[in-house]
């Protein structure tokens, strides 16, 4: 590795963690819909909670649990931000569609069977934008938990002209991080029919992050 990877690997994630816990700091936010979670965690249940790449950012700080399961990329992003996950104390397993795909996802899989939550992003880490690839389907079908959208949405902030429309919130913003209903398989549906539901779902719950920001008269970026 060139020196300047290495200096580019220590010092990005330490000023991305510093970055985004000042972020949080300034924003006000609300989250909803999580009685849920607490219910299902009460119950004994772990969760599989995708959401949209583009609302990567500051999604850690919408997260009530102590310790999650983050699917994360084999790039070189995904690196700057695995090692950027650690200084928040969570966990990632490394893969995605294009790379490591299978070897991940048997982990993940794997890590069904622990008290944990998996988190991923089922358009990453190439797109196409909010589409729903194989994989969370899978992972629903396969370990029989409960599957959470998750959708954050702020007032203010920066769209940068990316794949995914990345979203950089603006400090002082007002934010609403949104749990939607859990969703189990159903055999009968089918992977395309549990698919096309998970899809409405996210949408769903991502209108209602709106919703809940137009309440105080403010539109999402």
């Amino acid at each position: 590795m060139k020196v300047g990877d290495r200096l580019l690997l220590k010092m990005v994630p330490l000023t991305a963690s510093l970055v985004m816990r000042l972020l949080n700091l300034s924003i006000r936010k609300d989250i909803i819909g999580v009685d849920q979670l607490h219910s299902l965690w009460d119950s004994g249940e772990h969760v599989i909670i995708p959401f949209w790449h583009d609302q990567l950012f500051l999604l850690v700080f919408g997260y009530p649990g102590k310790r999650a399961k983050l699917l994360i990329s084999s790039s070189k992003d995904g690196e700057l931000l695995a090692r950027t996950m650690k200084y928040f104390d969570q966990d990632t397993v490394r893969g995605s569609s294009s790379r490591g795909g299978r070897a991940a996802f048997k982990k993940m899989l794997e890590l069904c069977q622990e008290k944990a939550d998996i988190v991923l992003t089922p358009d990453g880490p190439r797109g196409p934008r909010h589409e729903l690839k194989d994989g969370v389907v899978q992972l629903a079908r396969m370990s029989g938990r409960p599957v959470m959208p998750l959708a954050f949405v702020c007032s203010r902030g920066h769209r940068f002209k990316s794949w995914d429309r990345f979203l950089f919130p603006f400090p002082f913003s007002r934010g609403v991080y949104s749990f939607g209903e859990p969703l189990y398989f159903d055999k009968e549906e089918g992977v395309d029919g549990f698919r096309e539901r998970l899809k409405i779902a996210m949408e769903a719950n991502q209108r209602r992050a709106e919703a809940h920001l137009e309440s105080y008269g403010l539109s999402a970026i």
